[in-house]
């Protein structure tokens, strides 16, 4: 088995005992991402639109780490804070995923690290 720890400074630095993602035999499997300015540590100010967007833009910037991209995600997960923000998280997840539609999950968490109002892990396969 082969493993390696993925590391971006273009994506929040992991604020605690974590990988920013793992890849394990061509497999990619990321942390969860909340929205963490990288450049600060500081969460984002805004509302759920602004806060998807940044946790995809890191998303985004540890899967190229990890040679991927948005279209060889297999699977997500979401968490929300709130289940009513999902029409206003979807709208921008599908922006970002566009015909690369993972399989996803989408649950309400009782509370995110931080405050954050949502939080993606993704899987993704490299490709050959």
């Amino acid at each position: 088995m082969t493993r390696h720890s993925v590391h971006t400074d273009a994506a929040p630095a992991a604020i605690g005992p974590y990988s920013q993602a793992l890849v394990v035999d061509g497999w990619v499997y990321s942390s969860g991402q909340i929205a963490l300015d990288p450049a600060t540590g500081a969460l984002v100010p805004g509302d759920i639109e602004a806060q998807t967007t940044r946790v995809l833009e890191n998303l985004r910037a540890v899967l190229f780490a990890a040679d991927c991209g948005f279209h060889e995600v297999v699977k997500t997960t979401v968490y929300l804070a709130d289940m009513r923000d999902f029409a206003r998280m979807n709208a921008i997840y599908e922006r970002f995923f566009g015909d690369a539609k993972p399989a996803r999950s989408t649950v309400q968490a009782a509370g995110l690290p931080r405050g954050a109002a949502v939080e993606i892990d993704v899987v993704a396969r490299q490709q050959s």
